[in-house]
C-alpha cells in the first residue's frame, strides 16, 4: 500500500496537472462540453496507451540501446530538473512554450497528449521507473498507481471550468510553480540514486 501511494503521488506531479489543465482550458477556448469531453477522452487514451508502452519496455530498450539504467537515470533526472525550473519561472513546462498558438485540428493527441501530458522528461521518469520494478507485484502497483494518476488528471480536465472559476489564472499559475518545486525535489533523487548506483557508493 505504500508503495502504490507514493508512486502515486509522484506520478501526480510528474504529469504536473494543474499546468496540463491551463493548457487544455488555453487549447480548447470557444468548445462546447461535447468537443471538450472527446477530446479528454481521446487525450487519456492516447496517454495510457503511451505511458504504458513507455513502462514495460523500457528495460528492453534500455538494452538495444547499450546504456545503464543509472546513466539514464541521471539523464532523465536532468531533463526533469530542467522542465521544473520552467515551471516555477515561467508557469509553463519548457517543451510545452507557444503550444496555445497552434492550429486547433485535433488536438487530444498532439499538442495535448504529447508535449503537454507526456513531454520528454516525464517519458524519461516513467521508463526509469519501470525499470526499477523488478517483481511482478511491484509492476502491478506500479501500472496501477500510472493509470490512478492519470484517472485523476482525466477527472480534474472534466472540471477544468469549475476550477479556472474558483482560482483563477493566477491560482493555477501559482499551482503549477508549486508542482514544479515538487519536480524538482523528485528530479535531484533521480540524479542522487543514478550518481550513487553508478559509482558504487
Amino acid at each position: 500500500m505504500a508503495l502504490f501511494f507514493s508512486t502515486w503521488i509522484q506520478f501526480i506531479f510528474l504529469f504536473a496537472p494543474f499546468f496540463v489543465v491551463s493548457m487544455f482550458l488555453a487549447l480548447t477556448r470557444g468548445e462546447s462540453k461535447a468537443q471538450k469531453r472527446s477530446t479528454i477522452n481521446r487525450a487519456i487514451l492516447s496517454s495510457v496507451f503511451i505511458s504504458l508502452v513507455l513502462f514495460f519496455f523500457g528495460t528492453t530498450l534500455f538494452s538495444i540501446l547499450g546504456i545503464t539504467l543509472d546513466s539514464f537515470r541521471i539523464g532523465a533526472g536532468c531533463l526533469l530538473f530542467l522542465s521544473a525550473v520552467s515551471l516555477v519561472k515561467d508557469g509553463v513546462r519548457n517543451h510545452a512554450t507557444g503550444v496555445p498558438e497552434q492550429e486547433k485540428d485535433d488536438i487530444s493527441v498532439v499538442p495535448l497528449a504529447i508535449p503537454t501530458i507526456i513531454g520528454p522528461a516525464t517519458i524519461g521518469a516513467i521508463l526509469v521507473y519501470g525499470a526499477e520494478l523488478k517483481t511482478p507485484i511491484e509492476m502491478l502497483i506500479g501500472v496501477s498507481a500510472l493509470l490512478s494518476a492519470l484517472l485523476v488528471l482525466g477527472i480534474l480536465l472534466y472540471v477544468s471550468n469549475e476550477i479556472e472559476r474558483v482560482l483563477g489564472k493566477t491560482g493555477l499559475n501559482i499551482l503549477s510553480k508549486m508542482t514544479g518545486l515538487i519536480l524538482s525535489a523528485m528530479a535531484a533523487q533521480i540524479v542522487f540514486s543514478g550518481i550513487k548506483n553508478f559509482l558504487n557508493l
